[in-house]
């Protein structure tokens, strides 16, 4: 599968899934426009290697996608900077706990803004230029939350079932542009972040980090392993070949059977 000559902007990508996905597609041959934060040094590190591993053009924009702007910008800075938007993965999010009543209303606007919101706004701007070209890949990280709950998680999960519906509702609009809109929906995957998960719960709890990976993914999961960011961007690369021009509307479970339960 090559991706020569396309640009795949990917939000979230300076780290984790995001970053995972966006190595995956440069290493099939795209552009990539990265946007996240993080620290400066750290994300022009990740940027330089990025590039210098594929030999691609590898761009950074820093945009706010809590903004409506600024994910107009993105869009628009995308195709000044690499000439086209042809791959739009939609991965930015946050996450926080609590039961409904102790819920913040400042983290649901949050959460939904960035979650959900920045999607509608990427797609929306990007897609006039997908259609005009007769070609384009919108690829949404949903979760396993997008298609089953979990107490505590109102934000989270009412924005990731609404990314799945979003999916739905652009793939019908667009089946016959030669534009592709899926989900995918990781279960549990072993990030940096949950990396630093598991090393806190084995400290507090006085256990080991295996022990602790034992016990989060039989929470919720019947295959005792974790998706990796990798396997993810495998099938991101897989959504945008010619194999997968009549998948669309799908959102496809990387949950090592969460969800079959």
């Amino acid at each position: 599968m090559t991706l020569e000559g396309k640009v795949a902007l990917v939000t979230g990508s300076t780290s984790g899934i995001g970053l995972g996905i966006a190595r995956s597609l440069a290493g099939a041959g795209a552009s990539i426009m990265m946007n996240g934060f993080g620290n400066a040094d750290d994300i022009e590190r990740v940027r330089a290697q990025l590039a210098e591993e594929h030999g691609g053009h590898v761009a950074f924009d820093d945009a706010d996608l809590s903004r409506r702007e600024e994910v107009n910008r993105l869009v628009v800075e995308t195709i000044d900077v690499l000439g086209s938007v042809d791959v739009l993965v939609n991965n930015a999010g946050i996450q926080f706990v609590a039961p409904i009543e102790e819920f913040p209303d400042d983290r649901w606007e949050a959460i939904i803004g960035l979650n959900l919101s920045a999607a509608f706004y990427s797609m929306k701007a990007a897609i006039p230029a997908m259609k005009a070209n007769g070609w384009g890949r919108i690829i949404n990280v949903a979760s396993a939350h997008g298609l089953v709950a979990s107490p505590n998680k109102i934000a989270y999960v009412a924005a990731k079932h609404g990314i799945v519906g979003a999916t739905k509702v652009a793939a019908l609009e667009l089946a016959d542009h030669g534009v592709t809109v899926n989900a995918i929906c990781p279960g549990w995957v072993l990030t940096p972040l949950v990396e630093g998960q598991l090393l806190d719960r084995a400290e507090q709890s006085g256990t080991t980090v295996e022990v602790e990976m034992e016990r989060l993914l039989a929470e919720k999961q019947p295959m005792s392993k974790f998706t990796t960011p990798e396997s993810i961007g495998a099938m991101a690369v897989f959504l945008c070949g010619d194999e997968a021009e009549t998948i669309t509307g799908a959102a496809i479970s990387i949950d090592g059977g969460w969800t079959a339960q």
